[in-house]
């Protein structure tokens, strides 16, 4: 019997990623700006780190070396806080640093997967030249490319995936002005839950409908929707249904809180049951 291979993800000519069941992958690269925050802040880690290990070289205890001991110590720690600490840091964390933390980003291959060792170490190392040694150089690599990629990605295969996303908030539907009044007096009864899904992702996305559709959607579900209430008021099909929704909202909010109110005045919940021990 055959064994079904793994999907496999492939990127297009257009950088959009396909996997292996062809489903485009919507990865936002991240921005050149954010980019080079993120970069800055990483950079500074590394220096201040640097720093505080050639302070350390400096104290009494390191100044009992001679020269060329503590000339091969700063070479080597400029090595490890260069290279090493980069490559270990986005090895242990996936693509992560302190600089994309702060900008919400990641170092992922250019198939979406989360990066190695290798992946890291070639990152690391080429970055020594292009950051530090040849000042620029990654700014101008990573401003013409489309994915804002430095000379270490193009090398290494990975780029660099813009993971925060803002959140949207559904739109909230409201009670037509028009039936305002009527709102005061109407009774809507209890709804099949399929029919109240539909009223409701009916007003979720009816932005998205093109008038044709929305209007037919509207008028079928008002026709299932007006058995339910009482009285029919005279208005539109879209201001009906947005009427009911609003009505079995705030009907099922006040339920909600009569049983919270209910529930805080019972006293076995804010009290031990009689002559049971307190243990703290």
């Amino acid at each position: 019997m055959a064994v079904p291979s793994a999907p496999v993800a492939v990127v297009s000519a257009d950088d959009e990623l396909i996997t292996g069941e062809a489903v485009g992958l919507d990865l936002r690269p991240t921005p050149f700006v954010l980019r080079a925050v993120g970069t800055i802040i990483d950079m500074l880690v590394s220096v201040v780190l640097f720093v505080l290990i050639v302070l350390a070289l400096g104290s009494p205890l390191g100044a009992r070396l001679d020269e060329a001991t503590s000339a091969a110590l700063s070479i080597s720690a400029l090595v490890f806080c260069v290279v090493i600490v980069p490559a270990a840091v986005e090895t242990a964390t996936r693509g992560r640093s302190l600089g994309r933390l702060a900008i919400g980003a990641r170092i992922v291959r250019d198939d979406g997967g989360a990066i190695g060792f290798r992946h890291a170490f070639i990152r690391a190392l080429t970055g020594a030249l292009e950051l530090y040694a040849a000042l620029g150089m990654a700014a101008i690599v990573a401003l013409l490319h489309p994915k804002s990629k430095r000379l270490g990605d193009l090398l290494a295969g990975t780029y660099s995936q813009h993971e925060r996303v803002a959140r949207i908030l559904p739109p909230q539907t409201v009670m037509p002005p028009a039936l305002a009044a009527w709102a005061t007096t109407a009774d809507v009864a209890r709804m099949p839950d399929g029919l109240a899904r539909r009223i409701a992702r009916f007003l979720a996305d009816r932005g998205t409908l093109t008038p044709q559709a929305r209007s037919g959607v509207s008028a079928q579900l008002a026709v299932e929707a007006a058995r339910y209430v009482s009285p029919l008021p005279e208005a539109g099909a879209e201001d009906l249904l947005a009427a009911v929704s609003v009505l079995r909202r705030d009907r099922e909010y006040r339920a909600l809180m009569l049983q919270r109110e209910r529930l805080e005045r019972l006293p076995a919940l804010h009290a031990l049951p009689r002559r049971f021990p307190d243990r703290g």
